[in-house]
Protein backbone atom coordinates (compact mmCIF):
# COMPACT_ATOMS: atom_id res chain seq x y z
CA UNK A 1 0.00 0.00 0.00
CA UNK A 2 1.36 3.37 -0.99
CA UNK A 3 1.26 5.98 1.69
CA UNK A 4 1.12 9.57 0.62
CA UNK A 5 3.04 12.03 2.69
CA UNK A 6 1.63 15.53 2.67
CA UNK A 7 4.12 18.34 2.75
CA UNK A 8 4.22 20.31 5.96
CA UNK A 9 2.86 23.81 5.57
CA UNK A 10 5.58 26.35 5.14
CA UNK A 11 5.71 29.69 6.87
CA UNK A 12 7.54 32.83 5.99
CA UNK A 13 10.55 34.13 7.83
CA UNK A 14 8.39 36.91 9.32
CA UNK A 15 5.86 34.38 10.60
CA UNK A 16 8.61 32.27 12.13
CA UNK A 17 10.09 35.32 13.83
CA UNK A 18 6.71 36.38 15.21
CA UNK A 19 6.09 32.90 16.61
CA UNK A 20 9.54 32.88 18.21
CA UNK A 21 8.88 36.34 19.64
CA UNK A 22 5.63 35.11 21.19
CA UNK A 23 7.29 32.01 22.61
CA UNK A 24 10.11 34.09 24.08
CA UNK A 25 7.67 36.50 25.74
CA UNK A 26 5.70 33.58 27.16
CA UNK A 27 8.84 31.94 28.55
CA UNK A 28 9.91 35.17 30.28
CA UNK A 29 6.37 35.71 31.64
CA UNK A 30 6.12 32.20 33.06
CA UNK A 31 9.39 32.46 34.95
CA UNK A 32 8.25 35.50 36.94
CA UNK A 33 6.57 35.12 40.32
CA UNK A 34 3.68 37.45 41.18
CA UNK A 35 5.31 38.31 44.50
CA UNK A 36 8.40 39.63 42.71
CA UNK A 37 6.24 42.20 40.92
CA UNK A 38 4.10 43.10 43.94
CA UNK A 39 0.95 41.32 42.72
CA UNK A 40 -1.22 39.74 45.41
CA UNK A 41 -2.21 36.12 44.73
CA UNK A 42 -4.92 33.86 46.07
CA UNK A 43 -4.51 30.27 47.28
CA UNK A 44 -6.09 28.73 44.16
CA UNK A 45 -3.77 30.25 41.56
CA UNK A 46 -2.67 27.62 39.04
CA UNK A 47 -0.96 29.74 36.35
CA UNK A 48 2.84 29.46 36.41
CA UNK A 49 4.40 32.87 36.63
CA UNK A 50 2.39 35.92 35.65
CA UNK A 51 -0.85 35.93 33.70
CA UNK A 52 -1.01 37.71 30.36
CA UNK A 53 -3.35 40.36 31.74
CA UNK A 54 -0.89 41.03 34.56
CA UNK A 55 2.01 41.62 32.18
CA UNK A 56 -0.22 43.84 30.04
CA UNK A 57 -1.26 45.84 33.10
CA UNK A 58 2.33 46.37 34.28
CA UNK A 59 3.50 47.34 30.77
CA UNK A 60 0.50 49.61 30.17
CA UNK A 61 -0.81 47.81 27.06
CA UNK A 62 -4.09 46.11 26.22
CA UNK A 63 -4.56 42.49 27.29
CA UNK A 64 -5.98 41.44 23.93
CA UNK A 65 -3.13 43.10 22.06
CA UNK A 66 -0.52 41.45 24.29
CA UNK A 67 -2.24 38.08 23.83
CA UNK A 68 -2.01 38.49 20.07
CA UNK A 69 1.67 39.28 20.44
CA UNK A 70 2.31 36.05 22.34
CA UNK A 71 0.25 34.15 19.78
CA UNK A 72 2.53 35.32 16.99
CA UNK A 73 -0.08 37.43 15.21
CA UNK A 74 0.92 40.22 12.85
CA UNK A 75 1.05 43.06 15.35
CA UNK A 76 3.95 45.47 15.30
CA UNK A 77 5.03 46.74 18.70
CA UNK A 78 6.73 50.11 18.83
CA UNK A 79 10.11 50.72 20.42
CA UNK A 80 8.35 52.33 23.40
CA UNK A 81 6.07 49.31 23.92
CA UNK A 82 8.98 46.87 23.64
CA UNK A 83 10.91 48.90 26.22
CA UNK A 84 7.87 48.77 28.54
CA UNK A 85 7.63 45.00 28.11
CA UNK A 86 11.34 44.66 28.91
CA UNK A 87 10.75 46.49 32.18
CA UNK A 88 7.59 44.54 32.99
CA UNK A 89 9.31 41.19 32.41
CA UNK A 90 12.56 42.18 34.14
CA UNK A 91 14.73 41.37 31.12
CA UNK A 92 18.50 41.72 31.35
CA UNK A 93 20.64 43.37 28.64
CA UNK A 94 21.07 40.19 26.57
CA UNK A 95 17.36 39.36 26.74
CA UNK A 96 16.40 42.91 25.75
CA UNK A 97 18.63 42.74 22.70
CA UNK A 98 17.13 39.37 21.75
CA UNK A 99 13.58 40.71 22.11
CA UNK A 100 14.25 43.73 19.90
CA UNK A 101 15.89 41.57 17.23
CA UNK A 102 12.91 39.20 17.16
CA UNK A 103 10.56 42.18 16.91
CA UNK A 104 12.56 43.64 14.01
CA UNK A 105 13.25 46.87 15.86
CA UNK A 106 16.39 48.84 16.62
CA UNK A 107 17.05 48.90 20.35
CA UNK A 108 17.56 52.42 21.73
CA UNK A 109 21.22 52.87 22.53
CA UNK A 110 22.33 54.38 25.80
CA UNK A 111 25.96 55.31 25.80
CA UNK A 112 27.22 56.00 29.28
CA UNK A 113 30.83 57.07 29.63
CA UNK A 114 31.85 54.29 32.01
CA UNK A 115 35.52 53.60 32.78
CA UNK A 116 37.16 51.49 30.07
CA UNK A 117 39.10 48.39 31.06
CA UNK A 118 40.83 45.83 28.86
CA UNK A 119 40.28 42.43 30.46
CA UNK A 120 42.95 39.76 30.85
CA UNK A 121 41.61 37.54 28.06
CA UNK A 122 41.80 40.34 25.50
CA UNK A 123 45.26 41.34 26.71
CA UNK A 124 46.46 37.75 26.30
CA UNK A 125 45.11 37.62 22.75
CA UNK A 126 46.75 40.97 22.00
CA UNK A 127 50.15 39.77 23.16
CA UNK A 128 49.82 36.51 21.20
CA UNK A 129 49.85 38.47 17.91
CA UNK A 130 53.63 38.38 17.68
CA UNK A 131 54.14 39.43 14.06
CA UNK A 132 51.01 41.56 13.84
CA UNK A 133 51.05 45.02 15.39
CA UNK A 134 47.79 45.38 17.30
CA UNK A 135 46.12 47.81 19.68
CA UNK A 136 42.89 48.11 21.64
CA UNK A 137 41.23 51.50 21.31
CA UNK A 138 38.36 52.91 23.36
CA UNK A 139 35.18 54.69 22.37
CA UNK A 140 37.05 58.00 21.95
CA UNK A 141 39.87 56.29 20.04
CA UNK A 142 42.26 56.42 22.97
CA UNK A 143 44.87 53.65 22.75
CA UNK A 144 44.20 51.50 25.83
CA UNK A 145 46.58 48.58 25.18
CA UNK A 146 49.10 47.50 22.56
CA UNK A 147 51.55 44.71 21.83
CA UNK A 148 55.34 44.92 21.27
CA UNK A 149 54.95 44.78 17.49
CA UNK A 150 52.77 47.92 17.58
CA UNK A 151 55.38 49.72 19.67
CA UNK A 152 58.14 48.60 17.28
CA UNK A 153 56.36 50.06 14.25
CA UNK A 154 54.37 53.03 15.57
CA UNK A 155 56.36 54.02 18.65
CA UNK A 156 56.09 53.42 22.38
CA UNK A 157 52.59 54.43 23.42
CA UNK A 158 53.76 54.19 27.02
CA UNK A 159 55.64 57.46 26.54
CA UNK A 160 52.38 59.27 25.73
CA UNK A 161 49.89 60.45 28.32
CA UNK A 162 46.31 61.69 28.30
CA UNK A 163 45.04 63.08 25.00
CA UNK A 164 48.44 62.46 23.39
CA UNK A 165 47.66 58.74 23.36
CA UNK A 166 44.58 59.31 21.20
CA UNK A 167 44.64 58.21 17.55
CA UNK A 168 43.08 61.42 16.19
CA UNK A 169 45.49 63.50 18.26
CA UNK A 170 48.47 61.44 17.05
CA UNK A 171 47.50 61.58 13.38
CA UNK A 172 47.02 65.34 13.35
CA UNK A 173 49.49 66.71 15.91
CA UNK A 174 52.23 64.15 16.62
CA UNK A 175 55.18 64.98 14.28
CA UNK A 176 56.66 61.45 14.52
CA UNK A 177 53.34 59.79 13.71
CA UNK A 178 52.68 62.21 10.86
CA UNK A 179 56.07 61.54 9.26
CA UNK A 180 55.47 57.81 9.66
CA UNK A 181 52.38 57.80 7.42
CA UNK A 182 53.25 57.85 3.72
CA UNK A 183 49.79 58.89 2.48
CA UNK A 184 49.16 61.25 5.40
CA UNK A 185 46.47 63.52 3.95
CA UNK A 186 44.38 60.71 2.46
CA UNK A 187 44.60 58.71 5.68
CA UNK A 188 43.95 61.71 7.92
CA UNK A 189 40.76 62.57 6.04
CA UNK A 190 39.51 58.99 6.45
CA UNK A 191 40.44 58.96 10.13
CA UNK A 192 38.56 62.21 10.70
CA UNK A 193 35.46 61.09 8.80
CA UNK A 194 35.38 57.74 10.59
CA UNK A 195 35.83 59.42 13.98
CA UNK A 196 32.94 61.79 13.27
CA UNK A 197 30.68 58.89 12.25
CA UNK A 198 31.44 56.96 15.45
CA UNK A 199 31.36 59.96 17.76
CA UNK A 200 27.75 60.69 16.76
CA UNK A 201 26.73 58.30 19.54
CA UNK A 202 28.47 60.57 22.03
CA UNK A 203 27.38 64.04 20.93
CA UNK A 204 27.55 66.27 23.99
CA UNK A 205 29.92 64.00 25.91
CA UNK A 206 32.40 66.25 27.77
CA UNK A 207 35.44 64.08 26.94
CA UNK A 208 34.63 64.15 23.22
CA UNK A 209 33.90 67.89 23.29
CA UNK A 210 37.19 68.56 25.07
CA UNK A 211 39.17 66.53 22.52
CA UNK A 212 37.47 68.23 19.57
CA UNK A 213 38.11 71.68 21.08
CA UNK A 214 41.76 70.76 21.60
CA UNK A 215 42.09 69.53 18.02
CA UNK A 216 40.45 72.67 16.62
CA UNK A 217 43.10 74.77 18.35
CA UNK A 218 46.04 72.44 17.64
CA UNK A 219 45.68 71.39 13.99
CA UNK A 220 44.87 73.69 11.04
CA UNK A 221 43.83 70.66 8.93
CA UNK A 222 41.44 69.44 11.62
CA UNK A 223 40.07 72.98 11.99
CA UNK A 224 39.50 73.17 8.24
CA UNK A 225 38.04 69.68 7.68
CA UNK A 226 35.92 69.10 10.81
CA UNK A 227 33.16 71.61 9.85
CA UNK A 228 32.66 69.81 6.53
CA UNK A 229 30.98 66.97 8.47
CA UNK A 230 32.27 64.20 6.19
CA UNK A 231 31.51 60.71 7.50
CA UNK A 232 32.99 57.34 6.57
CA UNK A 233 33.15 53.79 7.85
CA UNK A 234 36.30 51.98 6.77
CA UNK A 235 37.04 48.81 8.71
CA UNK A 236 39.83 47.50 6.48
CA UNK A 237 42.56 48.96 4.32
CA UNK A 238 46.28 49.15 3.60
CA UNK A 239 48.60 51.49 5.48
CA UNK A 240 52.01 52.43 4.12
CA UNK A 241 54.60 53.37 6.72
CA UNK A 242 57.97 55.07 6.38
CA UNK A 243 59.77 53.76 9.47
CA UNK A 244 62.85 55.75 10.56
CA UNK A 245 64.93 52.57 10.93
CA UNK A 246 63.29 49.93 8.70
CA UNK A 247 62.27 52.16 5.83
CA UNK A 248 59.10 51.61 3.80
CA UNK A 249 56.64 48.99 5.11
CA UNK A 250 53.10 48.01 4.17
CA UNK A 251 50.37 46.66 6.42
CA UNK A 252 46.86 45.43 5.83
CA UNK A 253 44.69 46.53 8.75
CA UNK A 254 41.33 45.48 10.12
CA UNK A 255 39.19 46.91 12.90
CA UNK A 256 37.25 44.36 14.97
CA UNK A 257 34.46 45.34 17.37
CA UNK A 258 34.58 43.86 20.86
CA UNK A 259 31.05 42.66 21.53
CA UNK A 260 30.72 43.63 25.19
CA UNK A 261 28.82 46.89 24.82
CA UNK A 262 31.90 48.98 25.54
CA UNK A 263 32.59 50.34 22.01
CA UNK A 264 36.20 49.17 22.33
CA UNK A 265 37.85 47.82 19.18
CA UNK A 266 40.83 45.66 18.36
CA UNK A 267 42.86 46.98 15.43
CA UNK A 268 45.23 44.46 13.84
CA UNK A 269 47.94 45.23 11.27
CA UNK A 270 49.19 42.34 9.13
CA UNK A 271 52.53 42.95 7.36
CA UNK A 272 52.44 42.38 3.62
CA UNK A 273 55.07 40.90 1.31
CA UNK A 274 55.31 44.36 -0.25
CA UNK A 275 58.48 46.21 0.77
CA UNK A 276 59.67 43.03 2.53
CA UNK A 277 57.55 44.14 5.47
CA UNK A 278 57.45 40.81 7.32
CA UNK A 279 61.24 40.53 7.53
CA UNK A 280 61.57 44.20 8.49
CA UNK A 281 59.07 43.80 11.31
CA UNK A 282 60.97 40.76 12.59
CA UNK A 283 64.20 42.79 12.54
CA UNK A 284 62.57 45.59 14.52
CA UNK A 285 61.32 43.11 17.12
CA UNK A 286 64.72 41.42 17.36
CA UNK A 287 66.32 44.81 18.02
CA UNK A 288 63.99 45.57 20.92
CA UNK A 289 65.17 44.91 24.50
CA UNK A 290 64.02 41.52 25.75
CA UNK A 291 61.82 43.04 28.44
CA UNK A 292 59.90 45.08 25.87
CA UNK A 293 59.41 42.11 23.52
CA UNK A 294 57.63 40.22 26.30
CA UNK A 295 55.65 43.20 27.62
Amino acid sequence: MNASISAAPTQSADESRRRELGAFLRSRRERLTPSATGIATGPRRRTPGLRREEVAMIAGVGTTWYTWLEQGRDVRPSVEVLSALCEALGLDAVEKRHLFILAGRQQPERHVAAPEKVDATLLHMLQSLVLQPAQVVGRRWDVLAWNPAAAAVFGDYGLLEGDSRNIVHMVFTNPHHRRLLVDWEELARVVLASFRAESAKYVGDPDFDRLITLMMSSSPEFRDWWPRRDVARRLTGVKHVRHPKAGLMAFEHMSLSIDDGSDMRLIVYTPLAEQNSVAKLQQLLDAMPAERRSA
